[in-house]
């Protein structure tokens, strides 16, 4: 397949810019397992679309406030987004943007006790040594949380708490894995009340996963990679209920690749590790019958990950009646429910 197969017109005004007031106040597009039409409800709704014996599987990661903002020691503006510590807490791997490459030596001031010293350079990609007394307290104090690049607007101080899970726990992703965005405490106890299980595991969600495909051809996309968590709980859970014959659904692409990447055996090993699992159709799932996820970019490594679980057809279809709809697309937009199809294209999934 072609990334053009995966291409949809979309215009600006369906890009949602800012979260709506309530987090559970989403639209949700259910997409039928097999046949049927797609039903139009509400994020509210999801303890209806509960089966006793469900385990929810959610990413409980949390969004650094990574891009910093400052100048070179020379006056001109320059701009670090942190990736991830380099082994330690002071180096870090980040890409960085000035009006000029950014040099081994170059020294960013972000504040009068914070600043940086580039390392070394390869493109877009430098090692950075960050330079403060308090390093995680600095960048906490002068980070901005780093939007994606197509909310074409200043983050704010809102964008601290709504670009953010209400489960987030471990600091580390530059991206929030934001299908978890829509769940309250609220919605999520009366989906346990209506039979389902919470599971937690850590993938620090990168930059890549806005980068558009750069080839044409499928097969020659190399994927970024990422840093992920399986606890031992998580993997009991979802493995007694693959023994069971119970459905694991993943809360957004992030838990669904975290819980393929380990789980490439048939059975969910737990513990540490990284991957750069590309998910496209023709894929076998080991682990995941269901998907709560929001709307994705054209010719993305995420929509081909959804059409991998539903069919290309069916999934372009469903973005044409949510763009028919008026559903909010992208990271502060609404969701879709998306059962795993059983053969697709003659082949069994």
């Amino acid at each position: 397949m072609t990334v053009s197969d995966f291409n949809f017109d979309l215009p600006e005004s369906m890009i949602a810019s800012q979260p709506l007031p309530e987090r559970d106040a989403s639209r949700l597009l259910c997409m039928p397992e097999s046949g049927g039409a797609m039903e139009d409800g509400m994020i509210r709704d999801l303890p209806q679309l509960v089966q006793s014996g469900d385990v929810w599987v959610i990413n409980d990661t949390k969004v650094i406030p990574a891009r910093l903002i400052g100048h070179k020691a020379t006056g001109g503006k320059a701009e670090v987004l942190l990736l991830e510590p380099a082994g330690d807490a002071h180096v870090w791997h980040a890409w960085g943007k000035s009006n000029k490459p950014l040099r081994p030596g170059t020294e960013i001031i972000f504040s009068e006790s914070f600043s940086a010293q580039v390392l070394c350079r390869e493109g877009k990609n430098i090692q950075v040594r960050l330079i403060a007394d308090d390093v995680p307290a600095s960048i906490e104090s002068v980070g901005h949380m780093p939007l994606p690049p197509y909310i074409n607007r200043p983050d704010s101080e809102a964008d601290k708490a709504r670009y953010q899970t209400v489960f987030a726990r471990h600091a580390g992703a530059v991206a929030a894995p934001t299908a978890g965005l829509h769940l309250t405490a609220e919605l999520m106890a009366a989906m346990q009340d209506a039979g389902a299980t919470f599971a937690h595991v850590t993938l620090h969600v990168g930059p890549g996963t806005f980068q558009p495909v750069q080839v044409e051809n499928l097969k020659q996309h190399v994927m970024h990679e990422e840093a992920y968590i399986v606890p031992d709980d998580t993997a009991i859970l979802v493995n007694q209920a693959r023994y069971e014959g119970r459905r694991v659904v993943a809360v957004g692409t992030t838990s669904l690749r975290t819980l393929e990447a380990a789980g490439q055996s048939g059975e969910l090993l737990s513990g540490a590790g990284r991957t750069s699992i590309f998910i496209s159709p023709g894929y076998h799932f080991r682990m995941v019958d269901a998907l709560l996820t929001n709307f994705h970019l054209p010719k993305s490594t995420l929509i081909m990950l959804v059409s991998a679980l539903a069919g290309r057809k069916c999934v372009l279809s469903a973005y044409e009646h949510a763009k028919e709809n008026g559903y909010r697309f992208y990271s502060y937009g609404d969701a879709m429910f998306v059962p795993r199809v059983g053969v697709i294209d003659g082949i069994t999934r």
